[in-house]
């Protein structure tokens, strides 16, 4: 001992550390080294003398403290396929390796080699009591983690991947083996598929009953139903807890997608969007469709957020896909042929009982009456805290019957009304209302119709000696009102770039425009 705590004196050489070809010794310096805070170059010595010999690093593997297996794994992987790679897979000493968290994404090779150290582990008829590794995990989901090192390391769990508990042995000392599970979001497109993700999708198949793959995200893009099966016969369909859908231009993919889709039990977030065709056509072939995806998605319910966007929907019958859907927090529908029936019947729906954001883009309701909006937001007065009603076409009459519901959502925290069509003096009425509402930290207004020219209003351009006029009026409506929100006009949008401009009054009374992105509602996409 006194020769090694000699090694680690900063007067000594720092060649004295490969003075010996023991990997204890090499271990031993290493771990003095640690402790004693020497330069980091010192430590990078020690690394590259213990892995100059591929054989003596694995032996010295055994004897490794648990705190150096961050940084020697970080140092093995940035030299690629290694049998020193393969070997340290086997000997992770903790329930997760954060592969995903590594500041350079892994090529296909070196990926390979962990692949084959795992396969290496799974080929072992039991596994050692000590053995931890339950998890490897190839999202970004832990910053810093590699940073940190063994203290972090050491605390890291995945408390959303769904693991199944290993079983005693009749072996003492051993437990039988539980499935590997190997977390990653998947990504299932037309073209080129993902090199990494092909080769994971393909090893993960071939071992079936030994791992299980988790994917909290699920985007489906492509229109082969051959690409999506290829994904959805290996991932733990329990595990997914976001799916998107989208690309999709022919009906039989919904059809084929239906029966997998009411197995996502922990589902929380559906998005479809993108998708056009006859879906839901009332013709005899197609009948089917909306009560049997309605019925799938009944036995989602854990599902939170409904997201439906851009979709044509020919012949629509939404209520029959809404029907079964458990109470959501959140929905969004943008883009869609939406009928008044639909939202009168979306106003009785349970889904629609506990919504606490809730964006409607897009559906004109120009010709609507008024009641089924009304009826909605009566619906929702105690628990909205966020509500689009974004390009609707709603008009004077329309607002004028929902204001004195809406001025009774007493949790809203933001409301988006740009893109509708009203008078100056039914903004200055809404203004007023509004204002009222305390917990109101942001509000997304129309300019009035008398910022245009008469007869061009519908093509949005704003007549900027008219605006001027507006903007001074509604600085005295504000003036006397005294409202806490931000208050912003907005005089064009679009929703492409998600971008709009608008124009909010500055403390000194003078107006600022300023162009943003459009406002997000909670944990809407725009």
């Amino acid at each position: 001992m006194e020769n090694r705590s000699r090694v680690v004196n900063p007067a000594v050489s720092a060649s004295t550390c490969c003075d010996s070809e023991s990997p204890a010794h090499l271990v031993q310096f290493w771990s003095i080294k640690m402790s004693t805070g020497a330069p980091p170059s010192l430590q990078h010595l020690a690394m590259q003398s213990l892995l100059s010999n591929q054989a003596l690093a694995i032996s010295a593997l055994e004897d490794l403290p648990l705190l150096l297996f961050p940084s020697l794994f970080i140092e093995v992987y940035a030299q690629g396929p290694t049998e020193v790679l393969k070997a340290l897979v086997q000997a992770w000493p903790f329930s997760c390796l954060p592969l995903g968290d590594l500041a350079e994404s892994p090529d296909l090779e070196t990926f390979n080699a962990v692949l084959n150290g795992l396969h290496l582990l799974l080929a072992k008829k039991e596994r050692p009591s000590q053995w931890k590794l339950q998890v490897l995990d190839l999202r970004k989901e832990h910053p810093n983690i590699w940073i940190q090192g063994y203290p972090s390391m050491a605390r890291l769990s995945c408390p959303d991947v769904l693991t199944d508990k290993p079983r005693e042995s009749h072996c003492s000392g051993m437990t039988e083996k539980p499935p590997l599970t190997i977390a990653m979001d998947l990504t299932i497109k037309d073209g080129a598929q993902d090199a990494l993700q092909a080769h994971l999708l393909q090893w993960a198949r071939e071992r079936r009953e030994q791992v299980q793959l988790y994917s909290r995200k699920l985007q489906i893009l492509s229109d082969s139903f051959s690409e999506i099966q290829k994904a959805l016969l290996v991932v733990r369909l329990d595990s997914i807890q976001e799916l998107v859908v989208s690309e999709f231009g022919h009906p039989g993919i919904m059809k084929e997608l239906a029966p997998y889709l009411g197995r996502m039990k922990n589902l929380h977030i559906l998005n479809f969007y993108n998708m056009g065709g006859d879906f839901y056509s009332h013709s005899h072939k197609n009948l089917w469709y909306p009560w049997m995806i309605g019925e799938h998605l009944g036995q989602l319910q854990h599902l939170q957020e409904l997201h439906v966007h851009h979709i044509i929907l020919l012949n629509a019958n939404i209520p029959a896909i809404i029907r079964s859907l458990p109470p959501l927090k959140t929905l969004s529908l943008s883009s869609c042929l939406l009928k008044e029936a639909d939202l009168s019947f979306l106003s009785k729906c349970p889904c629609s009982r506990q919504l606490k954001h809730l964006r409607l883009r897009r559906l004109p309701m120009e010709s609507f009456s008024s009641e089924p909006l009304k009826a909605l937001l009566g619906r929702v007065v105690g628990t909205l805290e966020t509500l689009a009603l974004e390009d609707c076409a709603i008009n004077d009459a329309q607002l004028s019957a929902i204001l004195p519901i809406l001025s009774q959502c007493s949790q809203l925290c933001l409301f988006s009304f740009y893109g509708n069509h009203i008078s100056m003096a039914t903004l200055q009425n809404l203004l007023s209302h509004m204002a009222r509402l305390g917990h109101l930290r942001r509000g997304l207004y129309p300019a009035p119709l008398e910022s245009y020219r008469p007869q061009e209003w519908r093509q949005r351009y704003i007549d900027h000696e008219r605006f001027a006029n507006v903007r001074a009026g509604l600085a005295q409506v504000l003036r006397d009102i005294g409202t806490n929100q931000k208050v912003q006009i907005c005089t064009r949008f679009c929703h492409h770039r998600n971008k709009c401009q608008s124009y909010s009054m500055a403390p000194d009374g003078s107006w600022v425009v300023t162009e943003e992105d459009l406002p997000g509602l909670s944990a809407l996409p725009v």
